[in-house]
Order: structure tokens, then C-alpha cells, then sequence
């Protein structure tokens, strides 16, 4: 999966999504003044620099496999980040209030023990969160482009069969790592566009999924993609609306 790029790129391409979902899972997982809370998975540090605005920098750690995104958030928020995985969290048991997990269960190599590290690390009756966007449902970021690929490309895989993005899939995950007192919500971002080319843009710089289907295929084959994006889309300003499965539990 190709998330060892640079900050700034994964910035255009996802982050004008994950920054305002950032603002809504901090509010739902109910974070509050005084509270210590560690970033599971923080790529290049929106969910990060929000933690940091609600609490201060000593009150939030955060961690990430990408040498480039530990590298941009450490230097965007000057709090303790860390290179590592979920599944084996460097960090001694209760020592948080809050764990916290946006956009990244899905891309764990095993969810569910990425989830009981975040149950371990979390202090009794604190919250272990996470969302993920509905990419199954159809009502991602980027779900017009898989559209259009799966037209063009039946056999092409997507995000739609990773874990956690069907409705369901992250409380079933949550249980399967123990916890229970779960509660499940739908979080709802909308994104404004000037044009087709600047949603068009960062597809093509090489991000994740769709970075990896892009280079895999040939230059005609790229811009036929482009060209039936650009037919569903409007050629001046539009707006898109991506949903989030979200789920919070209370750490027994």
C-alpha cells in the first residue's frame, strides 16, 4: 500500500477529507480538556493537529509505520510521534485516556489485534475510537473513480473488501477485540471543488489504493478513467459528500 509519500501529497489527495473528519470524530469521541490521548495511525497529522489544538502538545501522542508521516506530523505538532504499527504499540498499559484510530483500522494488517493494543494502552472507563470511510457503501471520497474503474476494469480490486467499511464491520471488529458498551454513528464531511481538474490532481500523485491501481495500468488506460470522471462530474464548482462508519467504546 502506498502511504511511503510525501506528507504534503497525501495532504491533496486526502487530506481536504481527513482534516474537517478530524474536527467531528475529535467531537465524537468526546474529548475533553486534561485528557491524554495517543493518535493510532496519524499519517501526516490532521486527527494530530486537532488533539493538539484541543489539549496542548503535552497531552497527545501519536504514531504511524510511514517514515514521511511521523517525520511531517512531529514537525507540524511538535508532540511525541513515533514510528511503529498498531499491532504492537510501544506504550505501557492504561497509559492513556483516550485511543483514537482515523481512517487507518481498515489498512491494519490484523484489525483486531491493532484494536486490543488500543484497549491495552487505554486506562479503565477511558474511550478506544475509530472510524473509517464507507467505501463498500459507496459513499467515499473516492468512490466516483473506483465507479468508473470497476466499469472500465471489473476485476480491479478497491478499498470496498478491506475491514471496517461496511455498515457493521468496525462494531464486529470492536467485539472481536473484547470490548463491548460499543456505540456505532455516521460522521459526514463535505469537500468543495473549483473544477474537475483540482479533484482530478491528486489522483495522480501516487496515494494509497488508488495510487497503486493508477501506476498499474497504462497511460491510455489513465486517461480513459479521466475522461469518464470528468463525464460524471460537474466542469465548474461541485461539492462532495464522503459518510465515515464511527464506533467508541468505553474500555472495560
Amino acid at each position: 500500500m502506498s502511504f511511503d509519500v510525501a506528507a504534503e501529497a497525501y495532504g491533496r489527495f486526502m487530506g481536504r477529507y481527513s482534516e474537517p473528519l478530524a474536527e467531528l470524530f475529535s467531537s465524537y469521541a468526546g474529548i475533553e480538556p486534561g485528557q491524554r490521548v495517543l493518535d493510532v495511525g496519524c499519517g501526516p497529522g490532521a486527527l494530530t493537529a486537532r488533539l493538539t489544538e484541543l489539549l496542548g502538545q503535552d497531552r497527545v501522542a501519536a504514531i504511524d509505520p510511514s517514515a514521511p508521516f511521523v517525520e511531517a506530523t512531529r514537525e507540524r505538532c511538535r508532540v511525541d510521534v513515533r514510528q511503529g504499527v498498531a499491532e504492537q504499540l510501544p506504550y505501557p498499559d492504561a497509559g492513556f485516556d483516550v485511543a483514537l484510530a482515523q481512517l487507518v483500522v481498515h489498512f491494519m494488517r490484523d484489525p483486531i489485534a491493532g484494536l486490543t493494543q488500543m484497549q491495552r494502552v487505554t486506562r479503565p472507563d477511558g474511550i478506544v475510537a475509530a472510524c473509517v470511510w464507507d467505501h463498500a457503501g459507496g459513499h467515499g471520497p473516492v468512490s466516483t473513480f473506483w465507479e468508473v474503474v470497476h466499469e472500465l476494469d471489473p476485476s480491479a480490486g478497491d478499498e470496498s473488501q478491506l475491514a471496517g467499511v461496511r455498515e457493521g464491520d468496525l462494531v464486529r471488529l470492536f467485539a472481536g477485540a473484547g470490548m463491548t458498551s460499543v456505540e456505532d454513528d455516521q460522521l459526514t464531511v463535505r469537500v468543495g471543488y473549483r473544477d474537475f481538474d483540482q479533484w482530478w490532481e491528486p489522483y495522480t500523485l501516487g496515494v494509497g489504493p488508488v495510487g497503486d491501481y493508477l501506476r498499474s495500468i497504462s497511460g491510455s488506460d489513465r486517461s480513459r478513467i479521466r475522461t469518464e470522471c470528468a463525464h460524471r462530474l460537474p466542469d465548474n464548482s461541485f461539492t462532495v459528500e464522503a459518510r465515515a462508519w464511527a464506533v467508541r467504546a468505553t474500555r472495560q
